[in-house]
């Protein structure tokens, strides 16, 4: 039998981006000059209309100074670990 993972929960992905940038005090603009993203596509996944790439979440969470995994965490939110499911 597959057992399927849950779906990532990418509206708590960019919520956790919107977070971390509001935590630092810093615009769009400062992120964007600090990840060397454009503005546009900033608002864009916080907004959700776009995921982005894994090259565009490196980018941010290295401007962020987060840990790429822990930023992706969110994408978990609410889902058992498989290895903590197993027992």
């Amino acid at each position: 039998m597959t057992i399927f993972p849950p779906d990532p929960d990418f509206e708590a992905l960019r919520l956790e981006l919107a977070r971390l940038r509001a935590a630092r005090g810093w615009s769009h603009d400062e992120l964007a000059a600090r990840s060397g993203l454009a503005r546009r596509t900033l608002i864009e996944i916080e907004q959700g209309r776009t995921i982005g790439t894994v090259k565009t979440w490196r980018a941010l969470a290295h401007a962020l100074s987060t840990p790429l995994d822990e930023l992706f965490a969110a994408l978990c939110n609410g889902h058992e670990h498989p290895e903590k499911a197993d027992g």
